[in-house]
């Protein structure tokens, strides 16, 4: 029956399926394929058992199959529950159509549908059977690495990223014990055994050859093979990024050396991508595109960030139902944005092919519509378009676009904000001090509107002298970087400003995030937008009812500032129809109206360009800056995990010793654990230790050899009479002096012992190596339970 290969087939087949977890919401399936591979299993053995043709075991496990199917999703249309029915088959055909479109209509992640359920049960238990067929049935447990191969790709072809390195562990170790456990079995079948002296005929008699050796060999070539397959890629530039455990790789640069590539803003982290683009050295194209929105192009926007801890930024998950393709559909919009004026803009964008990483793409906000080959879809919360199957990198696509042009008094409507917003866009932790509280409440008193409050928060940070930009400013992430940033150091870039305006919003009641992607960029002289890695942006978008989400600009821009980015017009209520004028809002001279000409008493914010204007400023070449105030928390931890390695085998020498003596409870004991330190102290101290001699010659070489003193030399042959005694004596000798001549023993080998294996004993005892060796040993036999819970047959000659 092989039931100890099939039992491996069966778990090399799960291993393989763990590294499905990133396609589904919940974890349900696993349960469903589980059953899939015990029944898959229960069938083969069964087959091998009535010893039936080989062609006919494949037809018995998807018959085994069909049935464990029904039960679990036909019950009900079933005879007895488990006999297949006309109703039941059917029922059967059509959760898997519907497995099958819901598969092609999701994006991963997929909810657990019970359609979806069925069609992964399915499709499992497929494999399994396939497997239990090569591996077991036919002996060609090479090849059902295939099927294996298969279903470890999945994830890969889907999402286009990566397996983590911990499923590809299990799914690589899955299929080497099954390969391993087939070497074994067949092995196991050569020639006779021969009986050694050991023998007796009272022990039971297995005439199969000891493999354990070479299994052994096996394990550690696969362990090796595996872990150089995990790590080497950690080593090599350019093919792991973020390195082993988040450590080095890519640093902070986006461009591989020599390759010219660039990568784009990371889901994972936007706020840390952001930054990277604007140190980088140089300046790539990420894009360039054609747009019917005038002179002053509003922003792309690619992530929106509104979940905020207290210090950091970030979003939630991305999500789209089956019905979420962007392809050939409108896109949902926001209700409150059809109750104000708005422009239509068409945009024609083309990413740079150098760019690679890049599965959002960039748009001016609110999309409505997005014609891209692929599969694209959009989240209906925040509007992202993402992939979770392709790369944006040299593809052309076209964003229909509105652009928002509230009055006046749409802007100071004050209306609440529905539930739905505030439950979600003005959380604020408890951790927040006092002051900050107290500074948004300062910085806005006096306004009566939401709006006003927002212009006056806008206004605050772009103060000239009030703060500065740099991209020296460390990222808000330890403890107090954003108070530090308002009230201390007042210097920072787009991820300060724009953190620091959306939390001081959602202190006074405005709904706030903070959006993430790229400034207009520069326009070119035959009408282009070039958009580079120095326009990587990151600005608070606020919520006002009727009017919807609206863009505000805190951080500087111009020569001081970041170049390219633009105060939209609608933050300066003078340049808004229907505005009541200077006269309510006593602000500085030097602005600009809606048509371009000054007006008297319109605000300009210094260093700013407004939407209005047609002047176009290219971005600075800003210096890169090495981010050295963040403690490099990753490289501390290697170090530790370094230094712990390097104290282990000491530690371990010292554990070993105590529980040698701790075991030890009768003389035969003692007089055993002694003569085993002993031995031990000697390897350490590189001191030969033939098998073949006897306790005494031992004690007398190495006197001799030694010239132990005379203390040192008594001690030794205790130690030795003591052994012999508890070897072949009926009583063992006293053991009270044996532990104390173990340490006079120790100390005169110590003292023959030059400099460098002295320290060689204290910090790597080459007897604690070996006690790893031998625990490595131990743990790699993963299977070896089989051969105690599986009665082993005797071969009848």
């Amino acid at each position: 029956m092989r039931l100890r290969l099939t039992i491996v087939a069966g778990l090399a087949t799960l291993l393989a399926s763990v590294g499905l977890y990133p396609l589904y919401e919940e974890g349900g399936w696993f349960g469903t394929a589980f059953g899939a591979v015990l029944v898959a299993g229960a069938a083969g053995v069964l087959t091998r058992r009535l010893r039936l043709a080989a062609v006919l075991c494949p037809l018995i496990g998807l018959v085994a199959l069909f049935l464990y199917l029904t039960v679990l999703f036909a019950s009900s249309r079933a005879l007895l529950g488990l006999l297949p029915t006309p109703a039941s088959t059917a029922r059967l055909g059509r959760l898997i159509g519907e497995g099958w479109r819901d598969a092609n209509s999701y994006a991963a992640p997929v909810p657990m549908l019970p359609a979806i359920d069925m069609f992964t049960g399915t499709g499992i238990g497929l494999v399994a059977v396939l497997v239990d067929f090569l591996a077991v049935r036919v002996r060609r447990a090479a090849l059902a690495g295939l099927p294996l191969l298969a279903v470890f790709s999945v994830p890969a072809a889907v999402r286009q990223q990566t397996v983590g390195w911990l499923a590809f562990l299990l799914s690589a170790g899955g299929y080497l014990a099954l390969l391993v456990t087939d070497a074994r079995e067949q092995l196991s079948g050569w020639g006779r055994a021969v009986f050694t002296r050991h023998w007796s005929p009272g022990r039971q008699i297995d005439e199969r050859p000891d493999s354990s050796p070479l299994a052994a060999s096996g394990r550690r070539i696969g362990l090796a093979a595996v872990a150089i397959a995990i790590i080497l890629p950690f080593a090599v530039p350019g093919i792991e990024p973020r390195g082993l455990l988040g450590i080095g790789g890519g640093g902070g640069s986006d461009t591989a050396a020599g390759s010219g590539s660039v990568t784009g803003l990371d889901a994972l982290d936007p706020l840390v991508s952001v930054r990277r683009q604007l140190v980088r050295n140089g300046d790539a194209n990420v894009l360039d595109y054609h747009t019917t929105d005038g002179a002053a192009p509003d922003y792309l926007r690619m992530y929106s960030l509104d979940r905020f801890d207290g210090e950091r930024w970030t979003m939630g998950p991305l999500r789209a139902g089956r019905d979420s393709r962007v392809k050939g559909r409108e896109l949902p919009s926001d209700p409150a944005v059809g109750a104000i004026p708005v422009r239509a803009v068409t945009t024609n964008i083309t990413i740079d092919s150098r760019v690679h990483g890049l599965d959002v793409l960039p748009a001016p906000y609110p999309p409505t519509k997005v014609d891209i080959k692929g599969d694209w879809r959009v989240d209906p919360t925040s509007l992202t378009v993402f992939s979770s199957r392709d790369s944006a990198g040299g593809r052309s696509y076209r964003v229909d676009s509105i652009r928002p042009e509230p009055t006046y008094q749409d802007l100071v409507s004050g209306a609440p904000p529905p539930a739905s917003i505030t439950g979600r866009y003005l959380s604020v932790p408890d951790s927040i001090s006092d002051d900050i509280t107290r500074l948004a409440s300062n910085v806005t008193s006096g306004a009566a509107t939401p709006y006003e409050k927002a212009v006056k928060l806008q206004e605050w940070f772009t103060q000239p002298g009030r703060y500065t930009y740099s991209l020296e400013a460390p990222p808000p992430r330890r403890d107090g970087a954003l108070r530090d940033f308002l009230f201390v150091s007042r210097t920072g870039y787009c991820e300060q400003f724009a953190s620091s305006m959306a939390l001081l919003a959602r202190i006074i009641g405005i709904p706030a995030r903070v959006g993430l992607g790229y400034t207009s960029g520069s326009q070119q002289a035959d009408g282009t937008w070039v958009v580079r890695t120095k326009d990587a942006h990151a600005w608070p978008e606020l919520y006002f009812t009727g009017v919807g989400w609206l863009r505000f600009e805190p951080t500087p821009g111009g020569d001081g500032g970041q170049g390219s980015a633009s105060v939209p017009s609608y933050t300066t209520p003078e340049l808004l129809p229907g505005s009541p004028g200077s006269a309510q809002n006593p602000l500085p001279t030097g602005g600009t109206a809606a048509g371009g000409e000054p007006t008297p008493g319109a605000t300009t914010i210094p260093g700013h360009r407004t939407d209005t204007l047609a002047d176009q400023r290219a971005a600075p070449q800003v210096a890169p800056a090495q981010d050295g105030s963040r403690l490099p928390i990753g490289w501390l931890l290697a170090a530790l995990a370094v230094v712990l390695l390097l104290l282990t085998p000491a530690a371990l020498r010292r554990v070993s010793r105590a529980h040698r003596w701790a075991r030890a409870k009768s003389d035969v004991a003692v007089a055993h654990a002694a003569w085993d330190e002993l031995r031990a102290d000697a390897a350490d101290h590189r001191l030969e230790w033939p098998a073949s001699e006897t306790p005494r010659s031992t004690a007398r070489r190495l006197t001799e050899t030694l010239a132990l003193e005379e203390t040192a030399a008594e001690a030794l042959t205790r130690l030795a009479r003591a052994e012999e005694r508890a070897r072949y004596a009926t009583q063992a000798a006293p053991a009270t002096t044996l532990r104390d001549d173990t340490g006079l023993v120790r100390a005169a080998f110590r003292a023959g012992a030059g400099r460098r294996v002295r320290w060689r004993a204290r910090l790597f005892p080459p007897s604690a190596t070996a006690t790893l060796r031998r625990a490595g040993t131990r743990a790699l036999d993963v299977f070896e339970w089989l051969d105690v819970a599986i009665p082993r047959r005797r071969r009848h000659t």
